[in-house]
């Protein structure tokens, strides 16, 4: 199960449009014709050489596909990565302005200005050299007994906040703490601890046999030693050889991201006193102290196996390992903030080698980058006030107003759904809450240090303030407004927990969504993405949820059973998609997202006819409604992406690729009619065999 449900796969990717000759409308066309200067749908991108019934990504999006390259310093390019670009741009003129003015020292705008400014000054990163890593050093070549070790390791104890795979949670250090509410007590928060200890971005990269994850396990290994060799430390090889050891005997600990994502197993509330039985050989008693987390009674366990084969390391392996182990962490962690030949070094791994990306980004954009994710909320003030007028909020909440109307219209509609789970359903859609644009409340940083001089410390004292954040939350009531992304990420997300969704400013920008275009693109696009996180609260975790959020599965065995069969016939439909050669993509892993594509796309269909009032849609450039509003579906997944980062997507998502999302059409009746899709074509799926849940 996933604690947070996004809508999108890991960094947002990218995308250049070219605008493009509509195709004849195929479906009843309605008396009015219009031409309309703005109908939010790429005419040029179109290939009328593909027929849509046979791959309706290649048919929407073909031209745009042959013409566009992804650029250099990306491993991917779609249109996410369009609406992305179009925030970077918004979000580096507000941080740069801020660089050159003269905001109060201690204010909010000169904190991000010095946090920019530290990051951007080069000669100042190379004077430093290897400096600010000795406060990390220090406590590491210190540790001399199996409780020293217990202590830093809890010391480098940090949240999962990461906006982008909450379920695949990675992490360098030994364990994760995610804090919301616990899974059968809606009323208090809990910590939740997680599996981590890995550099690389998850276990199949070091226990798979496929002769690419081989590959990568070899660059791997000289990545580690130079990086190493770099900082001077003696018989690198050697060490690097001990240390991805350690690593791979951890990732053999750890469980599947299939596994993680199963709620029922994650429900593991241990006393705080019983991990030294349940999990020997490393010190809780210390651990625990160090991680600031000694006053907790209880805590939920994520992955107790890998919690339980973690700790037998931590007590087994040799010491000394486990500090080589230590250094190489804070090494690695560290190094895009080190003196350029570790930045170049760390790129050249885990962007050319893992993602396939030739050119690192310019330092600006990472500069950008940072800045919004450590000082979040206070670029996000800034960003609201700029970007987001409130006619755009306003226009954003009627759209998801009429798209949980159309859910909730559809529950009585849906034969299959006994009396008894209807009325749980009902009860969870009028509790449901939906944030547009940004949080009622903003983060406070006051306290958070930031000096023009000192980037890695910059850094590293907002992860420690967001740590801080997260454990004042443990012994307090639920916040049921609690925001997990800022207002300028491109974006959105279920919080089952919460029952709540939240839809950014960012993401609510052309060409997902443009309040001046026509309605059918509208609803086409970012429409079926706000169905695609309504539907995540009555999908396969969302029924494990009631309207409290509380951990209840609210479905009678006949709902399951029909859910269970219906759900399957999707997991055997993505299995079928080979995304490169040999290369599957996984339906039981992508389930969820697979499942609420299906939804999403169904609710905000329902939802467009039902904004028409009654009346025809008109033809616009040869377009009918229901062919635009496709359109724009398939074109919200317009994506190429480098064989080497699309692999790795594959092992660590729980999205199916893009390319593929696009297809979600051949499970909606009304894509049948609308462009005459006829038995025999290839995405053609006889109307018993298309998935309908909602």
């Amino acid at each position: 199960m996933q604690r947070f449900r996004w809508v999108l796969t890991a960094a947002v990717m990218t995308c250049t449009t070219t605008l493009a000759a509509a195709p004849a409308a195929t479906d009843s066309t309605p008396a009015t014709k219009a031409s309309h200067p703005d109908i939010g749908i790429d005419l040029k991108g179109i290939d009328h050489a593909v027929k849509p019934g046979d791959n309706f990504f290649d048919y929407a999006n073909g031209v745009w596909v042959k013409n566009t390259q992804i650029p250099p310093d990306r491993s991917s390019t779609g249109t996410f990565f369009e609406v992305y670009q179009l925030a970077e741009k918004q979000t580096s003129q507000l941080i740069r302005s801020l660089a050159q003015s003269h905001a109060p020292a201690g204010s909010n705008e000169r904190k991000i200005a010095d946090y920019y400014a530290a990051y951007m000054n080069e000669a100042n990163i190379e004077k430093l050299g290897l400096a600010p890593l000795k406060p990390a050093f220090e406590p590491i070549d210190a540790i001399k007994t199996r409780d020293d070790l217990a202590r830093v390791l809890g010391s480098q104890m940090r949240a999962d906040v990461d906006p982008i795979n909450a379920t695949n949670f990675h992490t360098e250090n030994l364990f994760g703490l995610f804090v919301t509410q616990g899974l059968e007590d809606a009323t208090h928060n809990m910590a939740y601890l997680l599996q981590g200890g890995i550099a690389m971005p998850s276990r199949d990269y070091y226990l798979s046999q496929d002769k690419d994850m081989v590959e990568a396990r070899a660059k791997y290994q000289t990545y580690v030693a130079s990086l190493l060799k770099l900082a001077g430390t003696p018989d690198a090889e050697a060490q690097a050889r001990t240390i991805i050891a350690l690593e791979t005997k951890i990732a053999q600990a750890q469980e599947s991201l299939v596994d993680s994502q199963d709620v029922h197993k994650a429900n593991n509330v241990w006393n705080i006193g019983d991990f030294a039985q349940k999990a020997p050989g490393l010190n809780w008693d210390a651990y625990f102290k160090a991680a600031n987390l000694d006053n907790q009674k209880q805590i939920d366990v994520w992955q107790p196996s890998a919690i339980t084969g973690i700790a037998k390391l931590v007590g087994n392996e040799p010491l000394e390992t486990w500090k080589l182990l230590l250094r190489y962490h804070a090494l690695d962690d560290a190094a895009p903030l080190l003196p350029k030949p570790y930045a170049d070094l760390h790129f050249d791994f885990y962007g050319t080698t893992l993602q396939g990306t030739p050119k690192q980004q310019d330092r600006w954009k990472r500069a950008v980058t940072n800045t919004n994710t450590d000082l979040g909320d206070a670029v996000g003030q800034l960003y609201v006030k700029h970007y987001f007028p409130p006619s755009s909020k306003a226009k954003v909440e009627e759209l998801v107003k009429n798209i949980v109307a159309a859910f909730d219209e559809r529950l009585d509609t849906l034969a299959w759904m006994t009396p008894a789970t209807r009325a749980k359903a009902k009860e969870k859609i009028a509790t449901l809450r939906v944030s547009v644009g940004y949080p009622d409340t903003w983060r406070d940083y006051s306290t958070l240090q930031i000096r023009a001089d000192d980037p890695l410390g910059n850094h590293e004292r907002a992860v420690a303030l967001e740590y801080k954040h997260q454990l004042a939350k443990l012994g307090q009531p639920v916040d049921k407004g609690e925001w997990w992304m800022t207002p300028q990420t491109v974006n959105a997300v279920n919080l089952p927990l919460q029952n709540a969704l939240n839809f950014p400013a960012a993401i609510l920008q052309p060409p997902l969504f443009d309040p001046n275009a026509d309605a059918a693109a509208n609803y086409g696009s970012i429409g079926a993405i706000i169905g695609h996180e309504i539907s995540h609260s009555f999908d396969n975790t969302g029924a494990d949820f009631d309207a409290l959020g509380r951990m209840e599965n609210w479905w009678t065995p006949e709902d399951a059973a029909h859910f269970q069969a219906a759900t399957q016939k999707l997991v055997k439909q993505y299995d079928q998609y080979e995304a490169l050669p040999g290369l599957h993509v996984n339906g039981q892993q992508t389930l969820g997202e697979n499942i609420a594509d299906v939804s999403g796309l169904t609710a905000a269909y329902a939802a467009y006819h039902k904004s028409l009032g009654g009346k025809p849609a008109p033809v616009i450039d040869g377009l009918t409604g229901d062919q635009r509003f496709f359109l724009a579906f398939g074109q919200a997944w317009r994506s190429k992406i480098r064989d080497a980062a699309l692999r790795q997507r594959l092992a660590t998502d729980v999205h199916a690729p893009a390319q593929f999302r696009a297809l979600t059409v051949r499970n909606i009746d009304g894509w049948y009619k609308a462009f005459d899709v006829k038995p025999g074509e290839k995405l053609y799926l006889a109307p018993d065999d298309r998935v309908k849940i909602w």
